[in-house]
């Protein structure tokens, strides 16, 4: 089992910055994708962002320009850098950790103030 612990959502003004953090425990493999979805009431779980761990990143076409993944590997971490947030960034984002299986985090509230 994997535990997925997320931290660093809040309330952002639009044009405002933030920074999710997400930490992996348990039984962790070397080779896995860590990354990002977010979901809003009525709606599907949406990706924002993904990392493998040799680096290869995947973005969604909205966030590219706004939004950065970064892992640190040793800490077990991966990182959300959202910039420019938009009122439709608004949503809960769950954490991703994927190697034969995907597990999830519980989620991380972002809420953004126009």
């Amino acid at each position: 089992q994997v535990q997925l612990v997320e931290s660093g959502g809040g309330l952002v003004q639009a044009g405002g910055s933030l920074r999710l953090s997400c930490v992996a425990s348990g039984s962790l493999l070397s080779i896995n994708t860590m990354g990002w979805y977010r979901q809003t009431p009525g709606k599907q779980r949406e990706l924002v962002a993904t990392e493998t761990s040799g680096g290869r990143t995947n973005y969604a076409d909205s966030v590219k320009d706004r939004f950065t993944i970064s892992r640190d590997n040793a800490k077990n971490t991966v990182y959300l850098q959202i910039d420019s947030l938009k009122p439709e960034d608004a949503a809960v984002y769950y954490c991703l950790y994927s190697t034969y299986r995907d597990f999830w985090g519980q989620g991380t509230q972002v809420t953004v103030s126009s």
